[in-house]
């Protein structure tokens, strides 16, 4: 018997981020596809078939250059051997030039849209990842900003493409019932596109208005210290907070906690914080462009992220108008249930049965 299916977890760490996190949340809904993992972690209770460990993100460079290699040259071997009809790869992801035949998830183009010189991540969007689209049997997208970033970027048809939202861990993100405290919440990375500079300069020009704080949550980078001497420079030290990395099970009491989460970001492939938020009951300030809105709905203030005022003005109104929280309080626990990772899951089980 043939194993028709194969799922790649090359990329899976014990402890996944990202698109692992993606990848572990939807597996599980296509147990009825009888899927063959390639992993190299034990599994209970799917067929698995044991794959080098040393092809994982968490081994920097070395880890994707080998997985890389291994993708090109094995997978194709093992393809062949089980006698396979079909690879779902949770990330863009799959052997060139060769007859497997394979269904891809695009999460972000980010690097395209916001390139780095000398950036080997730069390289392989523009030259790798073009030939893994184009040589697909179908192409799931995180959202329609994302369907129409690999459009434009790749001249790929949009019919063959479809949308499939993410969700996100409601055991873990949901409303705890507690006081809320004084500040604004931001979680992610400090990278440049994340728009972190308009949103301190938006909550300097809040002055004592609101009494607030500013609580920065993610793991600091090497653009950090540019947002530190920002935050010296406004005279912003003693409300500006740089918590750093905050564990996945600490984030909920800090969202629960938050006058609104402030994600002004300029591009997300999704915006994953913003569903986490929302699951909370947290309001949320967004972006108005790229897949926010989607994200959002009419649950949301949005802003034009590349305006402090109006950043600034939406912070204001959230701190200052109990009305206005109690509103997107409700409207974000509604628009959190508009999102699981069973309707992720069954929605690509049915895109895969199709080419299957």
């Amino acid at each position: 018997m043939s194993d028709r299916l194969l799922i790649n977890l090359s990329f899976l760490t014990p402890e996944p981020t990202g698109i692992g996190t993606y990848a572990a949340n939807i597996f599980p809904h296509l147990q009825q596809l009888a899927p063959t993992l390639l992993t190299s972690q034990k599994i209970e209770n799917y067929n698995c078939y044991q794959i080098p460990e040393d092809l994982t993100p968490d081994r920097g460079t070395k880890g994707q250059i080998n997985r890389l290699r291994w993708t090109q040259f094995d997978f194709p071997k093992i393809y062949k051997k089980l006698q396979s009809n079909l690879i779902f790869s949770p990330l863009p992801e799959a052997p060139l030039y060769s007859r497997c035949r394979s269904i891809v998830t695009v999460h972000d183009l980010i690097p395209l849209r916001f390139p780095k010189r000398f950036s080997r991540l730069t390289a392989y969007f523009r030259y790798y990842i073009p030939q893994v689209l184009k040589q697909a049997e179908h192409i799931i997208c995180d959202s329609q900003s994302t369907l129409e970033d690999v459009a434009n970027f790749f001249k790929i048809s949009d019919k063959k493409m479809s949308v499939v939202p993410l969700a996100c861990d409601k055991n873990n993100f949901r409303y705890l019932d507690l006081p809320t405290q004084n500040y604004f919440l931001y979680t992610g990375r400090h990278d440049p596109y994340k728009n972190l500079e308009r949103l301190i300069a938006a909550f300097a020009t809040l002055g004592d208005r609101t009494n607030c704080e500013l609580w920065l949550a993610g793991p600091p980078n090497a653009y950090t210290p540019q947002l530190i001497e920002q935050v010296a420079e406004l005279g912003l030290k003693a409300s500006v907070k740089f918590l750093g990395y905050v564990s996945y099970t600490e984030l909920p009491v800090l969202m629960n906690q938050a006058i609104a989460l402030v994600f002004p970001t300029l591009w997300e492939g999704f915006g994953l914080p913003i569903l986490e938020a929302m699951a909370c009951g947290t309001p949320v300030i967004t972006s108005n462009i790229s897949s926010m809105p989607e994200v959002a709905g009419n649950a949301a203030l949005l802003v034009n992220p590349y305006s402090i005022g109006e950043i600034a003005e939406a912070m204001q109104t959230v701190a200052t108008n109990s009305q206005v929280r109690s509103k997107l309080k409700t409207a974000s626990l509604a628009q959190a249930d508009r999102f699981s990772w069973e309707k992720t899951g069954t929605e690509t089980a049915n895109i895969l049965q199709k080419y299957l």
